[in-house]
């Protein structure tokens, strides 16, 4: 019966057109395959950190990939991170407004996309008891610093001409080896440079209590945030933008639940997990230099770029000579990927 036998091969072949087809339509609605996401390389501090907890999260809950990306974490020292990212050998990295502005006067093609810390992080502290609570009472004070480079040195310089001082109006004590809150601890200083979500944890847990003098008020410095090259951002602009949703994501998921980004960071960092307090202790700090000076409490942290600080930041930049070339605030930032500040 050859025509009955035609006919049964016909509809079967047709079955298994529906089938694969339908298995097809499924799988089209799921995540990108590993090997149609788009890689990037993310060049974070030179620790690995629970600071970096957002970044942890996003990763390992998924966002990333539900964007299409896959994250390769890598962690530089800033005078590394910032040539790699201009060269494109680093697709994005974590710098400052006080790194990126020199970097860019001097040709390095990167652009600062989107905000981390709304809050300068780089901090003076001095002990309550006895110790300086204003700029002003910097004058004559030995202050530890790691050296006269960098984030530190420029907030020094910043928060003591807020006060019209010059760094010639106090001793400047160098530490290269990143002692000068253990020098302080010990009183070998008056004061130390420091970092808001690290060194007056860890001098308050062991018991010394300390102001924490900003230069949020008179040049507020800009933060941290995502830095990328210019022709990452020409070629892989979609993944760049879908990296800041990601992120932020978790940032605000952190900032309603802060266990949860300890969790992340002790399980991408298993060491953390030998002291949990302190490490929420250290994200509890971060967690509250997200967000700009004066921001609401518990407003959604959007990632926008605050103009106002850039443009002070040139400016004072260039009166310490640290301007190599002309810039201008397009030559440093996009704000296309985030929200604008108030919306």
């Amino acid at each position: 019966m050859p025509g009955l036998r035609a006919r049964f091969v016909a509809r079967t072949l047709a079955l298994l057109v529906a089938v694969v087809g339908l298995v097809v339509a499924c799988s089209s609605g799921s995540s990108p395959s590993p090997s149609a996401a788009t890689k990037l390389t993310v060049g974070l501090g030179y620790i690995p950190s629970v600071q970096f907890a957002a970044f942890y999260r996003a990763d390992q809950a998924g966002y990333y990939a539900a964007e299409g990306l896959s994250v390769t974490f890598q962690n530089e020292i800033d005078q590394n991170l910032i040539p790699k990212v201009g060269q494109g050998q680093v697709d994005l990295g974590l710098a400052d407004g006080t790194s990126v502005i020199p970097a860019v006067s001097q040709g390095i093609p990167i652009k600062y996309v989107a905000t981390i810390y709304g809050q300068f992080p780089s901090v003076v502290l001095t002990r309550k008891d006895g110790g300086a609570d204003s700029a002003a009472g910097l004058r004559g004070k030995k202050i530890g610093i790691p050296g006269k480079y960098g984030s530190s040195w420029v907030m020094l310089q910043a928060l003591l001409a807020s006060a019209n001082l010059k760094t010639s109006d106090v001793t400047v004590v160098e530490y290269p080896d990143f002692g000068q809150a253990t020098a302080l601890a010990q009183g070998a200083v008056d004061a130390a440079t420091g970092f808001v979500n690290n060194e007056p944890v860890q001098l308050r847990q062991s018991g010394i209590d300390v102001n924490v003098l900003t230069v949020e008020a008179s040049v507020p410095l800009p933060g941290p945030g995502v830095i990328v090259g210019g022709t990452t951002l020409q070629s892989k602009r979609a993944a760049v933008a879908g990296f800041i949703r990601a992120t932020l994501k978790a940032m605000n998921e952190i900032a309603a639940d802060p266990s949860v980004g300890v969790a992340a960071a002790t399980k991408a960092v298993p060491d953390l997990a030998k002291d949990p307090s302190t490490q929420l202790a250290i994200l509890t700090a971060t967690i509250a230099a997200w967000r700009p000076a004066g921001a609401t409490a518990g407003g959604p942290i959007t990632g926008s770029i605050e103009s106002p600080g850039w443009t002070k930041t040139i400016a004072a930049m260039d009166s310490m000579g640290l301007v190599a070339k002309p810039v201008t605030l397009a030559d440093l930032v996009d704000t296309s990927f985030t929200a604008p500040t108030g919306s």
